[in-house]
């Protein structure tokens, strides 16, 4: 596979995701957010079996991962799952109060919070990162800051979620190379789908009629964009080059708002809109390496 051909893999995803943010609104008209999640994670965790098998197998025979304890293993897989329920249910609840659109631009803010993040374990980060970090403020303020100086419920929460979606990142990094992409993947996938149904029973209703009204949205959400989408997003990393990767998965937001235009009839006001440019503009210049001088 060409790199081209691995970025335009990407892109499908990055277009996936985007609209899954639709799905998602669509969703909440039906049942509650812990419930769709059980759900529809569930049904990722179930389209991402084969492959789990397939990596063990290959895993064994070729001695690919690194040495891990099945404790380690366990914790590993634990901490991930929770941090995914902590995001998803967070995106999920604040959805209900926000559009599509507007919650695929914020939630798209993790790819300036991760950088951020890394730099209280350690990490370091260039110009560029603070650049798109401030155009991203900037951005957020005019796309969800009132006149009144007020943020609305659901941005809020989706803000929250955004920042639960960077911490998911530094785990993610932490441990799939000690467990496997796609076991890590399907563990994560089926412990969010655990805590949701738990909390879901515990704070929600919902019944057979509820699922049968939403199940366009839910296949969507599970199968096309957690099953799907994941896979493709693995499948185009391979070739593609990280920062282009960065950049096309980042237009998510994009097509979050074209969804939310096209299937829920979102319009977003002229000062909405011009936040949203400056927020798109935040996390292309985040993933830009700027030039640095040559040795004479």
């Amino acid at each position: 596979m060409s790199r081209l051909g691995a970025d335009v893999i990407l892109l499908i995803a990055a277009a996936v995701w985007g609209f899954a943010f639709v799905a998602q609104r669509v969703g909440m008209s039906y049942m509650g957010p812990l419930a769709f999640n059980a759900i529809r994670f569930g049904l990722g965790a179930l389209i991402l079996l084969p492959l789990v098998i397939r990596e063990s197998r290959n895993s064994r025979t070729k001695g690919q991962l690194e040495a891990m304890s099945r404790r380690q293993c366990i914790i590993g897989m634990l901490i991930t799952g929770s941090v995914l329920f902590t995001g998803a249910t967070l995106q999920q609840t604040g959805i209900i109060y926000t559009t599509a659109g507007k919650a695929g631009f914020i939630t798209g803010l993790y790819v300036i919070i991760v950088p951020v993040l890394g730099i209280a374990i350690g990490s370091t980060t260039n110009i560029s990162t603070w650049i798109g970090s401030s155009l991203a403020v900037i951005g957020l303020y005019f796309l969800s800051v009132g006149p009144d100086f007020t943020i609305s419920k659901g941005d809020g929460i989706v803000l929250l979620g955004a920042i639960a979606w960077a911490f998911h990142v530094h785990v993610i990094q932490a441990y799939v190379r000690r467990i496997g992409p796609f076991r890590l993947a399907f563990a994560q996938f089926a412990i969010c789908s655990l805590l949701s149904a738990i909390g879901a029973i515990v704070f929600e209703s919902l019944t057979f009629q509820d699922i049968r009204y939403a199940y366009i949205a839910l296949l969507y959400g599970g199968l096309a964009s957690v099953g799907v989408g994941y896979t493709l997003q693995v499948v185009g990393l391979r070739r593609a080059h990280p920062s282009h990767a960065s950049i096309i998965l980042s237009l998510e937001a994009v097509f979050a708002v074209i969804g939310g235009f096209l299937i829920l009839g979102e319009n977003l006001s002229t000062r909405e809109l011009g936040g949203c440019v400056i927020m798109l503009a935040g996390m292309l210049a985040s993933q830009c390496r700027l030039p640095g001088r040559r040795k004479t």
